[in-house]
């Protein structure tokens, strides 16, 4: 009786293993991490005589790649408003994406004598550009020079390009998040809990006479590279 039994239990095993194949494989496939999809870039003459619907590709903010710490803290943000005549470009590094009042939207901490965010509050849209490593030697003039005493608009070597909606932003990027501002928070030192927090706004204040600004924008467009 007990071999007639084992028999039994090994049969429905079987059968049910049988029913069943892509099981195993399948729970190993779940643990198996999503390598991050990258796309060759072109060389820079076919990158600079190339259209922007040519370079780039619509996405969703729920499909922007990469990781958010790398691209804001590491890659930097190069932050654009104004005109093909007249705009200005930043670096910034501290800042990301999420949701507000249901939006898609993105913010960032900047100084308040920025000459970018002047443009920002005059034109209320604005790009957040993020660059491959080989790019990173062009961007940082943005970030050494300011415009507001410097020609670095003029001498740096990217190429300026417009989106479909008319904002200013470069072809050799290889995301663009497009904004609409909606909100500039001036920040205290009784914001902030920690020594660190309330240090840093103090010290910041005393350089331009004027507290940092908190910056958010709603989403409007995410381009990514072809």
């Amino acid at each position: 009786m007990k071999k007639l039994t084992s028999i039994l239990a090994f049969c429905a095993l079987f059968v049910l293993m049988a029913c069943n194949p892509q099981k195993t494989e399948e729970q190993h496939s779940e643990t198996k991490p999503v390598a991050e999809k990258t796309t060759p870039k072109k060389d820079k003459e076919t990158i600079r005589s190339s259209s922007f619907d040519e370079l780039f590709r619509k996405i969703t903010p729920e499909e922007i790649p990469g990781n958010v710490f790398t691209l804001v803290n590491k890659d930097f943000t190069v932050i654009t408003a104004g005109t093909p005549a007249d705009c200005n470009s930043m670096i910034a590094s501290w800042g990301g994406w999420g949701t507000l009042f249901n939006k898609p939207v993105t913010w960032c901490f900047l100084r308040a004598n920025r000459f970018t965010l002047e443009y920002m509050q005059k034109e209320l849209t604005y790009t957040m550009s993020y660059f491959d490593e080989d790019d990173k030697e062009d961007i940082m003039i943005f970030g050494t020079q300011s415009g507001r005493n410097s020609d670095k608009m003029k001498e740096h070597k990217l190429t300026m390009v417009q989106t479909p909606d008319g904002n200013i932003t470069y072809k050799e990027a290889k995301l663009i998040i497009e904004c609409k501002l909606t909100e500039v928070t001036t920040v205290s030192p009784d914001d902030f809990l920690t020594d660190e927090g309330k240090e840093f706004i103090t010290s910041a204040y005393a350089e331009v006479k004027a507290y940092h600004k908190l910056v958010f924008g709603d989403i409007t467009n995410v381009w990514e590279r072809k």
